[in-house]
């Protein structure tokens, strides 16, 4: 099941662009043997314009049909990292073919999004810079690879 991390916006050479690539790659070598991945970074914008509903339309021509969509958004529930390995296993034994984690621009994600997705994730309380919104659901993304792939966890 391939893996992308569809987000709004470009952040070029930063350091957290560099951190979000860094667990994508070490997710994509990690899920090779357990069918996961690759896992990559897609960065999209809206055209014509700006808006949440310009950027759902980027955000969505990029999320197949089929593909699971899991949105990041302040609506969203937090989801301990062995709950979200559990679903990723879930969508993959099931025959998924692509999982799209998705994180909107400065102003969220518009309703079109957050009703295609089927699971709302949150990052808690606290506002977030979206750089490091992209770094934290990378890392998730990781975390969940090594997890299922038995790798130790430190909360075992």
């Amino acid at each position: 099941m391939k893996i992308d991390l569809i987000a709004v916006g470009r952040l070029g050479r930063t350091a957290e662009n560099a951190l979000a690539a860094d667990y994508l790659r070490r997710a994509s070598a990690g899920g090779k043997s357990i069918g996961l991945g690759p896992a990559e970074l897609v960065e999209v914008e809206a055209k014509g314009g700006t808006g949440m509903a310009r950027e759902a339309e980027a955000i969505l021509s990029r999320a197949p049909g089929g593909a699971v969509l899991v949105a990041c958004d302040e609506r969203g529930h937090a989801m301990p990292s062995r709950a979200f390995a559990g679903r990723i296993e879930k969508w993959r034994d099931g025959g998924s073919p692509r999982l799209c984690l998705v994180i909107g621009g400065a102003d969220g994600l518009d309703e079109s999004v957050r009703e295609r997705a089927e699971l709302l994730i949150g990052f808690g309380s606290w506002t977030w810079p979206h750089a490091l919104a992209r770094v934290m659901a990378a890392e998730q993304i990781y975390r969940a690879v090594t997890i299922l792939g038995g790798g130790p966890y430190h909360r075992d």
